[in-house]
């Protein structure tokens, strides 16, 4: 299997959404404190991630505490843990199985459809990281806006979109789009070489005249 721009960019694209991946799931920019009010001084600044949660006071470098235990955690901050360490296992096997289906690597051999199929794995792979990302961040963003504008929650509790979200949306269509692009190659690879291996052979028998004019002067001379 040649070498495909599009191929190519979807490799790209699938690699930067791995590394975006991996940063929504560390970074602690989840939940950020909401600062609702007249007041312009800021005393406090609260972070909220999967893994820690980071303070800032005024004047006060930033003091990070990771959760001490799991069984107190939320079941949707398990479950966002869960998923995110998913698709970041299950982009590094799609990035990998990508790579196998280029025309430089050899562990796969030489055969076309044998990298087809990789190709194509890779690209369902990464489309099945994109939505499992989209999953809990889209989640965690409708539980923030939720509790926004729920009354009962005291002001100093309530929380905004941080840019970990924003970050995980933006990896979550970068998969769809690396996924998208590597299964349309691999489709059209594969068609390519369904044609060419179905396409009739139509052999035309030739007999040269030659041979014919020789055959008619020998019948004549021994006549």
């Amino acid at each position: 299997m040649a070498l495909n721009p599009l191929q190519i960019s979807g490799l790209v694209l699938g690699f930067l959404g791995m590394v975006g991946t991996l940063a929504t799931t560390l970074l602690p920019q989840w939940r950020v404190s909401a600062f609702i009010g007249s007041n312009i001084v800021i005393f406090e600044r609260i972070w909220e991630g999967l893994w820690m949660n980071c303070i800032q006071q005024v004047n006060v470098r930033w003091q990070c505490k990771y959760y001490s235990s799991i069984l107190a955690l939320p079941p949707a901050l398990e479950a966002a843990r869960a998923l995110m360490c998913v698709a970041v296992a299950l982009s590094l096997i799609a990035l990998l199985v990508g790579i196998c289906s280029m025309k430089q690597v050899q562990c796969t051999g030489s055969k076309e459809h044998v990298k087809a199929y990789f190709l194509g794995a890779s690209g369902v792979l990464f489309i099945l990281t994109g939505i499992i990302v989209l999953i809990p961040v889209s989640w965690t963003a409708n539980l923030i806006i939720r509790d926004f504008y729920n009354p009962t929650i005291h002001v100093g509790q309530k929380r905004e979109l941080g840019a970990a979200l924003f970050l995980g949306w933006t990896s979550s269509a970068v998969l769809l789009i690396a996924g998208a692009l590597l299964c349309s190659v691999c489709f059209c690879k594969r068609r390519t070489r369904r044609h060419r291996c179905s396409a009739p052979r139509h052999r035309v028998h030739y007999k040269p005249q030659n041979q014919d004019m020789m055959a008619s002067k020998t019948s004549i001379s021994y006549v």
